[in-house]
């Protein structure tokens, strides 16, 4: 059973009103249960193509947990007058998890990213996180992914983490979760802010909620991407209009 949470509906999307800390209790005691769990990490991006593809949104409605990882999610649940307790960034739960998994002897499965990535992530993975047996690597450039799940499969992993970008992560979740009793979650960038090849926001930066646009400046082809967020706060004071 998912471990009810308060939710806020964002243009069709459920959040799950949590903090990092609560968050990471409920999921370490998911995975000792063995209880298969799906979980999204959702920004304005992902919201507004899940507007514009009402199976992608069915989907998103379908996993245990949606969690707001990015700033756009906050500011559009106070918006709406349903403020979230705070930002739950995936990255944050990722390292949390990948810390817990160590001290704890957990198995963990990793999929997505290039393939020079994924083998940086299995050298840093076992030097920052001895405890944490990896089940298995997989770049995101693989044709045949009944084997990717049948390698899943066999390693029973406790946690797999999913980095090949939304909607494909997601997609791939939902397809495969059957494989194994565990944590599915879709981590977008993670693997390549985890090996450095993206630098994260300094701690500052993040503090004041502006990890987004450090983001954009080391990446300008995100300003592209960007643009997508005054049509979804346009979208949201729409959504506060006719919910009066």
């Amino acid at each position: 059973m998912t471990e009810p949470m308060n939710q806020v509906s964002i243009l069709g999307i459920n959040f799950d009103d949590t903090t990092l800390d609560n968050f990471v209790r409920v999921l370490t005691k998911r995975i000792d249960n063995h209880l298969r769990t799906f979980v999204v990490t959702a920004n304005p991006e992902i919201v507004m193509y899940a507007n514009e593809h009402k199976k992608f949104a069915h989907l998103i409605n379908n996993a245990d947990y949606t969690i707001p990882d990015g700033i756009g999610i906050i500011l559009g649940a106070k918006l709406l007058a349903t403020p979230l307790s705070e930002r739950v960034a995936g990255y944050d739960v990722f390292t949390r998890m990948l810390k817990w998994g160590s001290d704890n002897q957990k198995t963990a499965f990793f999929v997505g990213a290039k393939p020079n990535v994924i083998a940086d992530l299995r050298k840093i993975v076992s030097r920052e996180y001895p405890g944490l047996i990896i089940g298995g690597t997989q770049d995101g450039y693989f044709t045949d992914e009944q084997a990717v799940a049948e390698a899943i499969r066999q390693a029973d992993p406790d946690m797999v983490f999913v980095a090949t970008g939304s909607p494909k992560q997601e997609e791939f979740i939902s397809r495969n979760i059957n494989k194994a009793e565990a944590l599915f979650m879709g981590i977008g960038g993670s693997f390549d802010v985890l090996t450095g090849n993206v630098k994260r926001a300094p701690k500052k930066w993040q503090d004041l909620k502006l990890e987004w646009l450090y983001r954009a400046i080391k990446e300008p082809s995100r300003f592209k991407r960007l643009a997508i967020l005054p049509k979804y706060l346009a979208d949201v004071a729409k959504q506060r209009i006719n919910n009066k």
